[in-house]
């Protein structure tokens, strides 16, 4: 025998809400010369297209003649996002804008460049692992190959392209530059100690983030925790920071600190920076891959 649904049970299924389809979320990123009108605007238009805004940070690096900024998160039906990009042009042409949508749903692919020290390569293994980034892991390369099995036991591709000395660089770039060709959106140097040369900024297409283990500018280049003894520094810090033609010159992102006294040795240094290295390294790259930094010039506002 087929039960039956009472009445009251047919009245309160009737009666229950249809499940609602979540709502795709995009981020709007913009810059352009600061003046009057412009959040009224980009709300307008999120507000005449039925998008609702769950977040917004903005920035005037001067109220007169400074540079605009602003970070947007938004939400709507499928319909409603997917048609924005177009609208937006007319906002953007207005103002003179710089802008772009990111899409939360997707995330970055992300590239990860080390040499011999693995500390900050194991940090964002983790926490990309643990889903602490808003990315994807793609693959690892190295001019050593002294991480393969720790990278392929987390089941990604692991490449060693040697650099055995200056002369082999041309060509092991031109190997770094066909294996990363339309498989990411970020490479990351963690700990990767090779300069990189202006065509391969070039050509490669996509933002580089360097962690580099002196609170910059301060002991650039190579060596840092040496020449940090040598000067009886009290902090030693790291910084992370776009790279650029200019060693170690790129737009900061994020810096971090550790006191130290007299009684650090260069060893003792090398060990409490490894700390502050992989917990920098991991806010930028977590920050860029959340779309929350801007680049401006030779510096970046990050929201």
């Amino acid at each position: 025998m087929t039960p039956t649904r009472t009445v009251l049970e047919e009245r309160v299924a009737s009666a229950a809400p249809a499940e609602a389809k979540p709502l795709a979320r995009r981020r709007l990123l913009a810059s352009c010369a600061d003046q009057p009108g412009i959040v009224a605007a980009v709300s307008r238009l999120l507000h005449d297209a039925g998008a609702n805004i769950i977040q917004s940070d903005q920035y005037s690096s001067d109220p007169f003649g400074g540079t605009f900024f602003l970070r947007m998160e938004f939400a709507g039906t499928d319909h409603v996002v997917e048609g924005l990009a177009e609208r937006f042009g007319a906002v953007a042409e207005r103002f003179g804008m710089t802008w772009r949508f990111g899409n939360p749903a997707v995330p970055k692919r992300v590239a990860i460049l080390v040499s011999k020290q693995d500390h900050c390569l194991q940090d964002l293994l983790y926490r990309w692992r643990r889903n602490e980034l808003e990315a994807e892991v793609v693959l690892v390369a190295s001019n050593h190959a002294d991480h393969r099995e720790a990278v392929e036991a987390q089941g990604l591709p692991f490449h060693h392209i040697p650099v055995a000395n200056p002369a082999e660089k041309p060509e092991a770039e031109r190997q770094l530059l066909e294996l990363l060709d339309g498989t990411c959106d970020l490479v990351v140097l963690a700990r990767y100690m090779q300069i990189l040369s202006g065509d391969f900024l070039r050509l490669v297409g996509v933002p580089v983030i360097n962690i580099h283990h002196s609170f910059l500018p301060a002991f650039a280049g190579a060596g840092p925790y040496a020449r940090a003894r040598e000067r009886g520094v009290k902090l030693i810090g790291a910084t992370a920071h776009y790279v650029t033609e200019d060693l170690d010159e790129g737009p900061i992102i994020e810096q971090d600190v550790n006191r130290v006294s007299h009684c650090h040795d260069v060893g003792a240094l090398t060990r409490l920076g490894a700390d502050v290295e992989r917990t920098v390294l991991a806010r930028a790259v977590g920050w860029h891959c959340e779309d929350r930094v801007l680049r401006h010039g030779n510096t970046t506002v990050v929201f």
